[in-house]
């Protein structure tokens, strides 16, 4: 199949090319399959785009929320022309542990991070033998690219030998060196971005395995820390999105240089842009401050959509659109430093319908934005009110191409490949789980959602530790499907619902995965009962 332009690319924007490809292995092909193995056999392999929003709220997009204030056009767009999941979820109601599952299938709560987030000197999450999404697609000739946010932890060379275990050791990291660890031994041919929040140092832009600019100044964005003397961080999100489209037309170049018109498109690519907006600091570039007429926040939400909007612009000019998976989505919920109040005084409110907010346990802590588009594929202006969460791209993945997973990869991953396509009604998903900032624990099965806190494991009021939590019931249980909002315990009148749905947790506790398959070991022991203690903002 030809990939055609849609308009003149000036070549000589494309002259230097991406190097140091990773070293992958061949998966073995005796290992178990995938239900439907030979997808990728009736088409020719797509390219995918995943883009990932950092703390913007359900309702923040428009088209989820018709009382919502802040225009989103482009993502209202990328709805229309593909498929919405209203019940989509990200794997932890804070950023870390959720881009832990998205790139390895797994749930975050099985390793060392039991609760909170990395920072930007923490050592890496992501164990080096795990199978990744990057490493999976990079085994069918993907070439992969994470432009944006990593915030899984990297290794940091001091000065006088060994490696930085937390922002103690923040002026003793020798910039200079490789570092190690980092986005492109964990699947990825290269990375430009930067380690962790926007609001985390060190402040300074990372190429590949290298730090752009040696850090020589101290800067603060909430957090004070090492920075290079040109980095600010409005200049972040723009500086992210223009590495995408870059590598957008490099890759389009790169294929029609390799002659695909003669031969059938191959050599497909995976971009992970995980963009620093909106969360915090929140800094709306120039052009976009006061445009929203409501607070920064807005302005910096409409920044964020125009952002998706430049990235799907550069899969139409390059004619890839239409060979293009193209998935957006949030890590959580909206951050309270959106500010709430001056926003509800415009009367609008980021998590639309639901209850709480980043952190939480409730739903407006993880329940996210979800648009997916394939032209020709995926049905457009398409809903899906199926139950999925953000570490399913995995196995999602892993289906599109064909791919069998091994039993020890992608514990908790489930492929929704058949709904995006129109071949099936639901997941094959038997329950979901749900993890909050200070590591409480909620279980969803069909209507029921089981909360094992009393109270919001997170932020958001009843706040762990307050008087309003003291005297509360231990564990909470909520009918969606009657409650959306989350307002009545029922846990004291359906005991027999809380017995199944605490049995079935214990159970993907246990066995190390809550997909079938032979028994993982989780990275540390695990406890559904009571939280490891509460968590600051």
């Amino acid at each position: 199949m030809a990939l055609t332009r849609r308009a003149s690319i000036d070549r000589t924007r494309f002259s230097a090319r991406i190097a140091a490809r990773a070293t992958i292995g061949v998966i073995a092909a005796s290992i178990a399959g995938l239900a439907e193995p030979a997808m990728a056999a009736d088409r020719e392999l797509p390219n995918i785009v995943l883009i990932l929003a950092d703390d913007l709220g359900y309702g923040d997009v428009r088209c989820l929320n018709a009382r919502g204030k802040i225009p989103t056009p482009h993502l209202d767009r990328l709805a229309a022309e593909g498929m919405t999941f209203t019940d989509a979820h990200s794997g932890s109601a804070v950023c870390t542990p959720t881009r832990y599952g998205i790139l390895t299938g797994r749930y975050a709560w099985r390793t060392r991070l039991g609760q909170s987030v990395l920072f930007g000197y923490d050592p890496p999450l992501i164990a080096r033998a795990r199978l990744t999404v990057g490493k999976l697609l990079q085994s069918r000739g993907y070439h992969t690219a994470c432009i944006g946010k990593w915030h899984l932890g990297m290794g940091w060379p001091l000065k006088q030998g060994g490696f930085a275990v937390d922002e103690r050791h923040a002026w003793d990291v020798d910039y200079a060196k490789p570092i190690e660890d980092g986005p492109i031994t964990r699947g990825f041919d290269t990375f430009f971005g930067i380690s962790a929040s926007l609001d985390m140092p060190p402040f300074v832009f990372i190429e590949d395995d290298r730090a752009a600019r040696v850090p020589t100044v101290e800067k603060e964005w909430i957090r004070k820390g090492p920075a290079a003397a040109d980095f600010e961080a409005i200049d972040v999100l723009p500086r992210l999105v223009e590495r995408a489209e870059r590598y957008i037309e490099e890759r389009a170049v790169d294929s029609q240089e390799d002659g695909l018109e003669r031969e059938g498109r191959a050599n497909p690519f995976f971009l992970y842009l995980p963009l620093s907006s909106p969360h915090t600091p929140i800094v709306p570039a120039a052009e976009f401050a006061g445009r929203s007429g409501m607070t920064a926040y807005a302005d910096f939400v409409m920044q964020t959509d125009t952002a998706v909007g430049r990235v799907l612009a550069a899969l139409d000019r390059t004619g890839a659109a239409r060979d293009t998976l193209v998935v957006f989505t949030s890590d959580n919920g909206c951050s309270p430093q959106a500010d709430f109040d001056r926003l509800a005084a415009f009367d609008h409110h980021p998590s639309g319908p639901f209850r709480g907010w980043k952190a939480d346990i409730f739903e407006g802590g993880h329940r996210v934005p979800f648009f997916a588009r394939w032209p020709g594929r995926i049905s457009a202006d398409s809903r899906s009110a199926q139950t999925i969460g953000l570490f399913d791209f995995l196995a999602t993945c892993a289906e599109l191409i064909g791919t069998p997973l091994p039993e020890h990869a992608g514990e908790d991953s489930v492929s929704f490949l058949p709904i995006l396509l129109g071949r099936g009604e639901r997941a094959a998903r038997e329950a979901i789980v749900h993890h909050s900032i200070n590591g409480s624990f909620a279980i969803r099965q069909d209507e029921w959602k089981l909360c094992f806190c009393p109270d919001s494991g997170g932020w958001s009021p009843p706040r762990p530790g307050t008087e309003a939590a003291r005297d509360l019931p231990p564990i909470q249980l909520f009918n969606l499907a009657s409650d959306l909002s989350e307002t009545a315990n029922r846990a004291d009148r359906h005991a027999d619902v809380v017995d199944r749905m605490t049995r079935v947790l214990e159970r993907y506790v246990a066995e190390g995965r809550s997909t079938p398959g032979a028994s993982q070991p989780n990275d540390r022991k695990v406890s559904i009962g009571k939280p490891l203690k509460p968590a600051g903002k």
